[in-house]
């Protein structure tokens, strides 16, 4: 993830200390702050269960309305939860196909939160009424990001069903209504870009506390859409909206998180942004991308994923791969094991990058963005990552100016 609220207009946020390394003010700080981006703990990713009331074009688990053979029993899931605590994991993410499909969602996500875990919700919102709501604020959720792709139709369109915006919505203003932190998250793509603006004004109407902004990952459905990804011309134009409404923001004094997700070369674009606009702020902004390290710390590193049948894969987007099985061994073993020659790679995968990767003068702070998206795109998790927009001239060899 790339805090735009943090590194284009220096705005603490509360990932902050496991995000850059930054202490955050007394009383504000949410997460310990790790020794290195390198040596984080792994935000995981449970896939719950596949089963989801939707069928949204790019779904990664390319998920339906029906049952999943052999998926994680309670016992199952309660042991594998007892092994994250005991391996102080920053966070653990509860997403899908649809969570709250699932009929033991908040028997074990108040488990979860009994063992110490700190709980996030990723839903589509379409099933939250006020009850729900309301019981999600008392399991404890320290946040909630809810899906939209887009306004009425663009929205129902990207999510397979007739009227899944304005369920959505509903369930999303039924959160806000009992006090639960909330968040919007939208896909970006040629379909639907377009809207940001009107995506902007929703935001603000709406009270959202924060946006995760996110790039595609050509995964599950989504594997199908790598022709309905945005130009590199048209990346970057959607990064001057977003850095253009970060500002706006602030000087309407609203506290809004923004986020970009899955390329960490908007980091780098970030940067090299500031650096005309304003250097001093380029120079911590380029420290702070220094310190996360990109791609490099991210996959593999701080990010994991266990999907419904307790297999572990280095991120949700990388369901190819697998690590091993929580039913078999511990996460914790698991993931400290790198025996794995993939896994082995994702650790120290700058030395292993090619093209335009291997050779960008900026591979320090995007650490080789998403591999995942390299491997989908051309076979080798090592190749250039398709979706950078930098141009030749920006990432030409050379020693970086620290202005």
């Amino acid at each position: 993830m790339i805090n735009v609220t943090k590194l284009y207009c220096g705005i603490d946020s509360a990932s902050d200390p496991l995000r850059y390394g930054h202490q955050r003010g007394a009383g504000r700080q949410e997460h310990d702050v790790p020794p290195s981006a390198r040596e984080r703990k792994p935000i995981v990713v449970w896939t719950m269960s596949r089963r989801c009331n939707l069928h949204c074009v790019h779904c990664y688990s390319d998920s339906e309305n029906r049952d999943y053979p052999g998926e994680l029993t309670v016992e199952d899931a309660k042991r594998m939860l007892e092994d994250l605590a005991q391996f102080h994991i920053p966070a653990l993410l509860l997403s899908g196909g649809e969570p709250l499909a699932h009929p033991h969602l908040f028997e074990l996500a108040a488990y979860a939160k009994q063992l110490g875990l700190r709980l996030t919700l990723s839903t589509n919102g379409t099933l939250i009424d006020r009850p729900t709501a309301e019981r999600i604020k008392q399991t404890g959720f320290s946040y909630v990001g809810i899906s939209f792709d887009g306004l009425g139709k663009v929205n129902d369109q990207f999510r397979g069903k007739l009227g899944a915006f304005d369920a959505a919505l509903n369930g999303l203003r039924g959160l806000k209504a009992v006090g639960q932190k909330v968040g919007l998250r939208f896909t970006l793509a040629r379909r639907n870009f377009e809207a940001l603006p009107e995506i902007f004004e929703l935001v603000e109407r709406e009270e959202i506390d924060r946006v995760c902004f996110y790039h595609l990952v050509y995964s599950g459905r989504g594997s199908r859409m790598a022709s309905d990804d945005l130009a590199h011309g048209e990346t970057r134009d959607v990064l001057d909206q977003i850095c253009a409404w970060t500002i706006a923001l602030q000087s309407l004094g609203r506290e809004v998180e923004l986020l970009t997700v899955d390329n960490h070369a908007d980091g780098v674009y970030l940067y090299l942004k500031l650096l005309k606009e304003d250097p001093e702020r380029a120079e911590m902004t380029r420290q702070l991308l220094e310190w996360n390290g990109g791609g490099a710390n991210a996959s593999g590193v701080g990010m994991a994923n266990i999907d419904s049948c307790g297999n572990v894969h280095p991120d949700q987007f990388w369901q190819t791969h697998t690590l091993g099985n929580v039913r078999e061994r511990p996460f914790s073993e698991i993931w400290t094991d790198i025996s794995d020659p993939l896994l082995a790679g994702l650790r120290n995968r700058l030395p292993l990058l090619k093209g335009r990767c291997g050779s960008c003068r900026w591979k320090t702070l995007c650490g080789g963005s998403f591999r995942v998206r390299a491997l989908q795109a051309s076979g080798d998790p090592w190749a250039p990552d398709p979706a950078c927009y930098l141009t030749d001239e920006e990432i030409a060899n050379g020693h970086p100016k620290h202005e």
